[in-house]
């Protein structure tokens, strides 16, 4: 076991602490991660979050601090900016530069500082429902874009699943919102975020574009960016970029001021500096060129998940995929998400529930489930694992829609089976080496 995911002086420390550490390794280790917005961060990341750097206090903006003693955390702040920029093409040498902050805590952080930068409570915004794949920040009634906004959605088209930009437009001239939101937690088809600019510009709003779930893609240049098509791009740092749990905002070099000083001192205190230092050193690793190849085999292991999956009577919502994740209609099996997620994490499979456009059930049990590629394809499974990995999904599936009652398992039998067959397939794909 390597020390820097379990160390030695934690046990002496604080055995219980300790105990929870490796227990959670053992999870990660012997199970497959399928939760679309989780990723494995590397040993280095992870050496940056555990570092010397979570003592310093540094209140304010490289330059410009509050504290003394942080000419080194100044640096690294930097870097991380400056490779985040890089990252996407935006620097200060490219045609269109924009401003990057990398302090904010979370994407809901990060959004949250856009909306306070440059809205007032009331004003109308228009994002992607959260049943149809949007996320709660997007204007969700019980988050804080729903309750200090006049939030309106756009959905996807009920026949094809997919999203309708004609009729985004058409909502968008009725509504004339202050604020367009593209981006989604649960929507497998790639973004026209040209069009969607040319829909904020007509109707004179400014587009703010979440790319959490798809920034390693748009990074690796496998998405189109929306840069320069957003007045601000968000996104969190884990996910497909593979980093630290975090956020950052890229947004026209006209209103760094403004979101510079929603985020501090308007929202956050002293920044997390050993998360920015993990935060450049997670950019650094997707500046290489072996990243670009990791992100081609994330969405060829996803589709090659959403082909195996179709073949035994799943739907695919949408109908497939063109991203990292695969959303699945169990519903049309007599299924519920949230029995199959109690099921496959019987077997060590980590999905989870999720609503589908139209849902007809609650938010807690749901129609379908949510199943992503970035974690089992980091450990480096290709297409022939997906095919195995999809059959134990089925079988599975097929398994609870032969049984009646209302709490429907996997019986012992199938459960050991599918057990072993996971935890030996873990065992050739360690995530540490």
């Amino acid at each position: 076991m390597f020390h820097y995911l379990a160390p030695s002086f934690l046990q002496e420390q604080d055995p219980e602490a300790f105990s929870v550490l490796t227990q959670e390794l053992d999870r990660q280790e012997t199970g497959l991660e399928l939760i679309a917005s989780e990723n494995y961060a590397s040993a280095a990341v992870m050496a940056a979050m555990g570092s010397v750097l979570t003592n310093k206090y540094a209140e304010g903006y490289p330059g410009k601090r509050y504290y003394g003693g942080c000419q080194y955390v100044d640096i690294g702040e930097n870097l991380a900016k400056d490779r985040l920029r890089k990252l996407y093409n935006c620097g200060n040498d490219s045609e269109t530069p924009y401003m990057a902050n990398v302090q904010a805590h979370s994407g809901a952080s990060a959004n949250m500082g856009v909306y306070l930068a440059f809205l007032e409570p009331g004003d109308k915004i228009l994002g992607l429902d959260l049943s149809h794949g949007g996320h709660l920040t997007h204007g969700s009634s019980v988050n804080f874009s729903g309750k200090l906004y006049e939030a309106h959605h756009y959905q996807v088209n009920q026949e094809t699943e997919k999203l309708d930009y004609d009729a985004i437009h058409e909502r968008a001239k009725s509504l004339r919102p202050k604020m367009i939101i593209g981006g989604a937690s649960a929507y497998a088809y790639q973004w026209d975020f040209e069009c969607l600019g040319a829909i904020a510009k007509d109707v004179g709003a400014c587009l703010l574009v979440d790319m959490a779930h798809i920034a390693g893609l748009v990074a690796a240049g496998l998405h189109p960016s929306p840069i320069p098509h957003a007045d601000f791009v968000t996104s969190t740092t884990h996910k497909t970029l593979r980093g630290p749990r975090g956020g950052v905002i890229l947004a026209k070099m006209e209103h760094e001021k403004k979101i510079n000083s929603v985020i501090f001192p308007g929202l956050q205190g002293g920044p997390l500096m050993h998360t920015i230092l993990a935060k450049a050193a997670a950019f650094g690793e997707a500046l290489r060129p072996e990243f670009k190849d990791y992100q081609a085999q994330t969405i060829k292991n996803a589709q090659a998940l959403s082909t195996e999956l179709s073949k035994d009577g799943l739907r695919l919502v949408s109908g497939g995929t063109e991203n990292h994740l695969v959303l699945l209609d169990v519903g049309a099996k007599g299924l519920t998400g949230k029995e199959v997620e109690k099921a496959l994490d019987s077997v060590h499979i980590t999905v989870n529930k999720n609503t589908i456009p139209f849902e007809t059930r609650s938010p807690f049990v749901t129609s379908g489930i949510r199943i992503g590629s970035p974690a089992v394809t980091t450990r480096g499974m290709k297409e022939p694992e997906m095919q195995q990995i999809a059959s134990w999904i089925n079988q599975a599936c097929n398994h609870l829609e032969s049984k009646e009652g209302k709490n429907r398992e996997i019986d012992d039998a199938l459960k050991a089976e599918i057990s072993q067959s996971v935890n030996q397939l873990c065992e050739k794909f360690p995530i540490y080496k």
